[in-house]
C-alpha cells in the first residue's frame, strides 16, 4: 500500500493516510490502498479496534482535484461509486473505527471521518463540504451522513454554503465527540480504542451492527435486530466470562472472542 500505513499496537490497528505532499488528498490509488487496509483489518482476528488518521498537518484535505478536473460525467460517477463503496466498507466493518482528525478534513476527508464510528479532533482540525464551490456535489456520502449526524438544517447550511468550520464548532454540533490539543490526540484515541478492546469483541461488534442497522430503519425493525444480537451474545463463552466476573466480584476478565 503506497499511501496507507498499517500498524498494529496490541489489539488496535492504526491506519494512516500517507500522502502529505498533497495534504493526503484522495485519488484512486489512495482509495484502493484504503480498501486493501480494510481487508487486512477484517482478516486479523487479533485486531479489535481501528484508529484512522492522516500524516502531516492534514487528515484528508479532500478528493484530488487534479485527478477530478478532467472527469466526464461517466468518470465522476465511477469515482463516486469507488470512494462511496470503500467508505461503506469502513462504516460496516465489524470492528469499531475511531477517526483521529489531526488537521484538514474537507470534502472527501470530512466524508471519510463521518464513515468512522467515533470522531476525535485536534484543536487544529477543520471540517467542511466545500464541493458546491467547485461546481460539484459531495460524492462519497456527505449528503447522506452529515444530515444523519448533525441534522438536516445544519447539514443543509454547511453543504449549500460550502462553509468550513473549526473543531470547537464541530464538537458543538455533534460532528465530533471531543477536541484535544494536537499533541494529545493520538494518545486519547489510543486510550479510547483500548477501552473498547477491554470489552467482549462479539458484544462490541453486535452492538455496532445494531446501531448502524437501526439508523437506517424504523424502531420496531431495529428492536428486532437488537433482540437477535442479544440472543447471539447470550450464546457466547464471553458472556459466561463477563457475567462470571461480575458475580465473583473480580476485575480481571479474559474474553476470548468466542
Amino acid at each position: 500500500m503506497s499511501f496507507v500505513n498499517y500498524e498494529v499496537q496490541g489489539a488496535v490497528a492504526i491506519l494512516t493516510i500517507n500522502r502529505p505532499e498533497a495534504l493526503n488528498a484522495l485519488n484512486s490509488q489512495v482509495l484502493s490502498d484504503l480498501d486493501e487496509a480494510i481487508t487486512k483489518v477484517e482478516a486479523d482476528d487479533g485486531v479489535h479496534a481501528v484508529i484512522l488518521t492522516g500524516a502531516g498537518r492534514s487528515f484528508v484535505a479532500g478528493a484530488d482535484i487534479g485527478e477530478m478536473k478532467g472527469f466526464s460525467a461517466r468518470d465522476g460517477k465511477k469515482f463516486g461509486v469507488h470512494g462511496g463503496g470503500v467508505f461503506l466498507r469502513l462504516e460496516n466493518l465489524s470492528k469499531p473505527v475511531i477517526a483521529a482528525v489531526n488537521g484538514f478534513a474537507l470534502g472527501g476527508g470530512c466524508e471519510l471521518a463521518m464513515s468512522c464510528d467515533i470522531r476525535l479532533a485536534s484543536e487544529k482540525a477543520k471540517f467542511g463540504q466545500p464541493e458546491v464551490g467547485l461546481g460539484i456535489t459531495p460524492g462519497f456520502g456527505g449528503t447522506q451522513r452529515l444530515p444523519r449526524i448533525v441534522g438536516i438544517s445544519k447539514a443543509m447550511e454547511l453543504i449549500l454554503t460550502a462553509k468550513v468550520i473549526n473543531a470547537a464548532e464541530a464538537e458543538r454540533i455533534g460532528l465530533v465527540s471531543a477536541v484535544y490539543p494536537p499533541e494529545e490526540l493520538m494518545d486519547k484515541a489510543m486510550e479510547l480504542a483500548n477501552a473498547i478492546c477491554a470489552n467482549a469483541p462479539i458484544a462490541v461488534a453486535e452492538s455496532k451492527r445494531c446501531i448502524r442497522m437501526g439508523m437506517q430503519t424504523d424502531i420496531a425493525t431495529g428492536s428486532a435486530f437488537e433482540a437477535e444480537a442479544f440472543g447471539v451474545t447470550c450464546g457466547t463463552e464471553d458472556k459466561d466470562e463477563g457475567m462470571g466476573a461480575f458475580l465473583e466480584k473480580r476485575q480481571e476478565k479474559h474474553f476470548q472472542n468466542k
